[in-house]
């Protein structure tokens, strides 16, 4: 199974000793980075929705990108992504074998490089998938990434042996990926917290439990979507008559 996540804001560039490989759209990123590039603080405070003081870290970071980064200046994905799912997720205790495993199997959605393995290195940067930078593609990144998110996946599956994906990520990450040219089985969990007897998603802990069920995906070797029934990190159980064959729902008593 192929499994896909969200990219994170929060970004943690301490230097690992992980080796890294080069993303496949780097010219992409670049060149997205240099049309960020040139927006005012104004725009891109609008652009993103962020403070000033954000602002100005990111037209920074968008000053600073580099076509072709010197190592120093880069960090493998997984790593350097430190939200919560990404917390969820606790790469940094996955051991060699495992992450070579998911270098083949975990994909990482980004609005500035497109698609990412857990190893790719990147720069620092923010761009929501959902952001309306335009571009010579046209007004949103949705236009500009088109369907090379879907038939990328496709082909990363059959690489894998897999027409099953699991999707972990979030509706606005996922809408770049989910168009007629993925053509594989999409397996979308959901995660609830159950208060006195009503269930809700809960942001935080849906974001956290996305990455465990990555993390568990990974270790596990998994290659059946039955087996998904197993996850039981944090407390959550899969509840069968809230289910579906396509999404799993696992339930755990609210906090």
């Amino acid at each position: 199974m192929l499994i896909v996540l969200s990219p994170a804001k929060s970004l943690d560039f301490a230097p690992v000793s992980r080796p890294a490989t080069a993303p496949r759209w780097q010219e992409d990123a670049a060149r997205l980075a240099r049309s960020a590039r040139n927006l005012t603080l104004r725009d891109l405070r609008a652009l993103m929705d962020i403070s000033d003081d954000l602002a100005r870290l990111n037209r920074d970071r968008f000053r600073d990108f580099a076509a072709d980064p010197a190592p120093e200046r880069t960090k493998p994905a997984v790593f350097a992504f430190a939200g919560d799912t990404y917390v969820g997720l606790d790469a940094a205790t996955i051991s060699d074998a495992d992450i070579a495993h998911a270098q083949d199997r975990l994909r990482l959605l980004s609005g500035l490089y497109g698609l990412l393995r857990p190893l790719d290195a990147i720069q620092p940067y923010r761009l929501e998938m959902g952001s309306r930078l335009q571009t010579r593609r046209g007004a949103t990144l949705y236009a500009y990434w088109g369907d090379r998110i879907a038939r990328a996946l496709r082909e990363d599956a059959a690489a894998a042996g897999t027409d099953t994906l699991i999707n972990c990520a979030s509706v606005e990450y996922f809408t770049a990926a989910d168009r007629p040219a993925l053509k594989l089985r999409v397996i979308t969990p959901t995660f609830l917290e159950d208060k006195a007897g009503r269930q809700s998603v809960v942001s935080f802990f849906a974001k956290r439990a996305r990455g465990a069920m990555a993390r568990f995906v990974i270790l596990n070797r998994l290659t059946d979507p039955a087996d998904l029934a197993g996850f039981t990190a944090g407390g959550y159980r899969l509840d069968p008559a809230l289910s579906a064959p396509d999404r799993p729902v696992f339930v755990r008593p609210a906090a």
